[in-house]
Parts: structure tokens; sequence; C-alpha cells
């Protein structure tokens, strides 16, 4: 039953290779063929098929990404939200491509699946299978379409996993990249959830080593299985929100083993309903192939692999999930951060756990647009972009200036930075001084920000920005490998101002700081006349719920960066009037000052 917005009423496809005498060599070093895969698409492909998306699916998904598929279909594909006309992915502009992995049982060849040498189901005979084999068989699927470069690979969870191997091994083959909830390696505790999941299905009487194809299917196992890994895809937070010691339908104890709490239920309806779609022996090799998934070990470590990335890639996690916790989204973005790779990087704030992905639509879905338009039409969403940025901008309540004054310091930095340099804005907000610089610089810029819903309009401006508080250092980035940073109007927020200066000038050649000055005559007359904290212009907070943690001068920012060994190369003191030249410390509203550092008074800065 098609619905507003939806791709309405879609078809299976297949696409058969690997035929004898040519099959396709595995990890393992076994081969299969031949080989079908199930996938559907969306949209059109343009004349120059410049538009296609590959989207991969995680464990228990499969190629029916969105729509329906007869009249009657009340349940739309896993992803309905995410893709079809209007939505994040616009099948009105974009290509979407969706299949069945390897070893799925959703029509792609299985152990489900015939063996051709002796006519039966391969239950366990079928070949182990890796994330790098689903890849490997969707490259042939891409290349029998006839699509030379996809626009974007996007993927959550064990599809995040896919894209990783597709951005590493065919770094040529893609303009960009989602890596949504996910991870560069299967650790110790999802081994060990997989490991007993498995052992669930083995453990059914009637799972036959495999072989259950004439009969019963691993019911028990495979729902045993099932409510395992959901509980792992929730979070406590959720949990407790939607269940906490709920009853399921008595409102006092029976006492006996029946499930009795609402949780209870709710993981056996989900395990229940499992069993009614999938293939006992696909969970089993599916997760197997999760388990030895690692990036790093392909390549000899993380930094290493990423260094083969050359496409624009958008890293998505979400705060409470703990199956793969944003540390590991962090640990990805980092390694392409120190090699330069264009990245950004957002950490959703979530109550849903590693689901997020598929429930948290809302903002996930405007990063994507974002993110896409920019890979799609990069100079006309840019032009857009710089169309849209007002003359005079309100800030954000972390920013000492309120109002509709404009940032003349904004011009005046862009007046310090060389062109085609490498710049890091950090506190870039929604990147509004970046899009200048990228326009009129050339720059290639990057911007680091925590608050998420700045994050999400930087990104939508086609910023390459990163979650991240400057307050937990720069230790990820290599020394020098910015030509420019730039911090407007937040040294007085940190916790450590003169931790966050050498950080900064161990990462940057150069740090452009613009702060206000609190010795500003009229913060002085305002103490001076009322004996109260001074509330001004450029000082619009009450003293209880000001963000400012350090009240300073530009003569106290002098002295500490004697201290420091650090070279003040320029100071602009700034009123509203402009330049400042004479009696800086009292008429000046705020500084800019451009700083550089003897190689000598950084040493022993911690790189931790």
């Amino acid at each position: 039953m098609a619905e507003q917005g939806s791709v309405g009423i879609v078809e299976k496809k297949e696409f058969t290779f690997a035929q004898t005498p040519n099959p396709m060599s595995l990890d393992s070093g076994e081969t299969l063929g031949p080989i079908t895969i199930a996938y559907e698409t969306y949209g059109e492909l343009n004349t120059d098929r410049s538009n296609a998306i590959l989207i991969t699916h995680a464990i228990s998904g499969d190629a029916h990404v969105a729509g329906f598929h007869h009249e009657d279909d009340r349940k739309p594909g896993w992803w309905d939200d995410m893709v079809g006309p209007g939505k994040a992915f616009d099948t009105d502009l974009y290509y979407v491509i969706c299949s069945n992995i390897i070893g799925g049982c959703q029509g792609t060849t299985g152990p489900s699946s015939i063996d051709p040498n002796t006519g039966k189901p391969y239950g366990l005979d079928f070949p182990i299978i890796t994330i790098a084999d689903m890849v490997h068989a969707q490259r042939e699927l891409i290349r029998g379409l006839d699509i030379e470069k996809l626009l974007c690979i996007a993927g959550g969870s064990m599809g995040g996993m896919q894209v990783l191997e597709w951005i590493t091994g065919y770094p040529d083959l893609m303009l960009s990249a989602m890596i949504i909830a996910s991870t560069h390696l299967s650790g110790a505790q999802q081994i060990a959830f997989d490991a007993v999941g498995r052992n669930a299905i083995q453990a059914d009487p009637r799972f036959n080593n495999g072989q259950y194809h004439d009969g019963e299917p691993p019911s028990n196992g495979l729902a045993i299985a099932r409510m395992l890994a959901h509980i792992t895809y929730l979070s406590e937070e959720g949990m407790h929100g939607k269940f906490g010691r709920d009853l399921q339908s008595t409102d006092k104890f029976q006492y006996e083993f029946d499930s009795e709490f609402a949780v209870e239920s709710y993981l056996e309806y989900q395990g229940s309903q499992f069993v009614n779609r999938f293939d006992a022996n696909t969970y089993m090799y599916a997760s197997k192939a999760m388990d030895y998934f690692d990036i790093s070990a392909r390549y000899g470590s993380l930094d290493a692999a990423m260094s083969e990335v050359k496409c624009n890639v958008l890293v998505l996690s979400y705060s409470s999930d703990w199956l793969y916790p944003p540390a590991h989204s962090q640990q990805i973005v980092d390694a392409l951060a120190r090699h330069h790779k264009n990245v950004a990087y957002c950490n959703i704030e979530s109550s849903y756990g590693h689901d997020g992905f598929l429930l948290e639509v809302g903002r996930m879905a405007k990063i994507v647009t974002g993110f896409l338009g920019h890979a799609h039409q990069p100079e006309l969403e840019r032009a857009r972009t710089l169309a849209s940025l007002p003359e005079k901008q309100t800030e954000s309540p972390n920013h000492i200036i309120q109002g509709d004054e404009r940032r003349i310091d904004y011009e005046l930095i862009l007046d310090q930075i060389d062109a085609d340099s490498r710049v890091l804005d950090i506190g870039c907000g929604r990147g509004d001084l970046l899009c200048h610089l990228i326009a009129e610089k050339n720059v290639q810029g990057v911007g680091l920000e925590l608050d998420e819903a700045q994050i999400i309009h930087a990104i939508e401006n086609g910023i390459s920005v990163i979650q991240a508080n400057i307050d937990d250092g720069l230790s990820a980035l290599p020394d020098q490998c910015f030509d420019y940073i730039t911090f407007s109007r937040t040294l007085q927020l940190v916790k450590n101002p003169h931790e966050v200066l050498l950080e900064m000038l161990r990462v940057g050649k150069k740090v452009i700081v613009t702060f206000p000055n609190f010795g500003y005559w009229r913060a002085r007359s305002i103490i001076f006349f009322t004996g109260k904290s001074p509330k001004t212009t450029n000082l619009p907070f009450d003293w209880y719920e000001s963000p400012n943690r350090h009240y300073f001068s530009i003569h106290d920012f002098r002295q500490l960066c004697n201290k420091l060994g650090i070279i003040i190369e320029k100071e602009i003191p700034l009123n509203s009037s402009g330049e400042v030249h004479f009696l800086p410390n009292a008429r000046a509203e705020d500084a800019i000052c451009i700083l550089t550092s003897n190689a000598s008074s950084l040493k022993g800065i911690s790189q931790g």
C-alpha cells in the first residue's frame, strides 16, 4: 500500500555472475559460483550515470530498503523513512541501489541456496564469507549495471563495515561515503555475543548440523539468538523509558516462569517475528563475517587503511550506542583527519542505542541531505550556501557578541590567511567563516564544533566538521598539520586556556585568536560605579548564567603569551568603529591576535 513520499511498488531484481569456469575467489581461499545477487533499485539513473547510490544493509536487513512489494503489503522497506521522493536519499534526484549480501537468505546465493554439485541446499557446506567478500560481490553488481563511479555508498552497523571495505579496497569508485553506527573492527564484546547466538542455534535439536531444510528449522535457537542480539541494539535509558519494570498483562507477580515483564514479552515477539523471515544458517555466516572484520588488520593499522581513502566521508554515531560506542567512530574520524581526508562527524544525541540509525531519522535526514547535496552538485550547493549567509548574523549563546552586529573580525581574519592553505576553525559554529575562506581563499578547511545543532548546519553548508571538545585537546592530530588555526571568541570559555593555546600551536603553524577584552572601559566603569559584574553589548550575560569561565584583558593575554613563550606576531584591537590604536586595553572591545611559537617553547607538551 503506497504512501505519500513512498517509492511505491518495487520489484526484486537478480544479477548472476561467477559462472563456471570462473567462480569468485573468497578470502578463505575457497571459491563460490555461480552467484546470484538479489537487489532493488529506486529512482532513475541519469544520462551520465553519475547519481547512483549504493546502500549496504545490516545483519538482519536485505535488499528491500524502501517501498512495498505489492498492493496489500503493509510493511515498507527497512529504511523507508530515509529513501524516497523528497527524503534524505531523494529518489527524485538519485538512483538508489540496495543488494542482499552473499550468504543472505532473501534471494542472494547463500547457505539455503541449491549447491549445483549436490542438488541440495548448501547448509554448512557453504564456504565461510567475509565482509570483503560481500563487497567484492557488490562490485560485480555495480559493474554489471554499467556504473563506473558511485555518487555515494552508505551503510549502518554491518553496512558500515561494508562501506569501510569499499572506500579502502575500491577508493576510486565513489565520490562520497557514509559510515553510520559502525566500527573498524569487531571487539571481544561483540564476538562474545555472536558466539552465544550461534551456540543457541546449534544447540537447537532441529539444527541438524545445518541441514534442516527438509524438516523444521531451528526456530527456538534462532529466536534466542535474535533476542540476545536485540538487547545490544537498545540502551539502558531507552529500555527503562519504554518498559521499566512494567508487567505485561497483570498488576501483580504470578510467581511462575512464564514471561511476566513487558520487556520479556517484547523480546519474545522480536524473536518470533525474526524466525518468520530469516534463515538460521545465514545468521551463523553473517555473524561470523562480522567477527572476522578488522579493516586495520588488512592494511597493518587503521591509519594505513584510512590513508587509502579518496572520497569525502561522513561518520555518524549515536550517544547511547553501546554495541559500537561513539569512541569507535571517533577512532575512524581521527585516522581520516590525520591523513588530511575530508571527513565530517556527528555524534547524535539519542536514547535509542544502536538502533538509532534506524529510528532517529529527523536529524540524520538533515545531515544526509546536506552531505549528499554537496557531493552531487558541489558548486551549485556552495553558491546557495554563500547566498544564504546573512549580512547581519545572529550569534549563538556561546559567543560574547549577540544581536545584529556584523562580525567584523571575520573580515579581518580573512585578510590574514593565505590562499590555498589548510585551516582548522575551532568552534566553527555553522561554518560561516570557513564558507567564506573556501570561496575566497580556496583553503582546505576543517571545523571543530561541540554543539550538535551547529554541526548539522555546518554539514548542510558543505563543511568538513568534526564534533569535538577543545578541552579534550587535539592529541589525535599530528604536529604542524595545519597552516592556520582560528579560535574565535572561545578562549574565555575553555577550562584551561594556557593548555589550549599550546596545543593549538603544536598542531598549527599560526593561530588566530579573537577574544573579548574584559579591560574595556565600559566594563571597568560598571564595576567602579555600581560594584556589580559588568553587563554590556559585548558582555550580555548576567554573572550567574554567563558561559565565560575566565575574565581577562588584552594586557592579561600578552602576559600569558610571554610566560608561555608564545610570540604575538600581530595584534589588532577592535571596537565597533574598527581598529583601536590608542589605549587599546581600555578602548578595545575585542582583540585579534596572530600567534606563532618557537619550536623550543612547545617542548614537553603532552601528545596524549
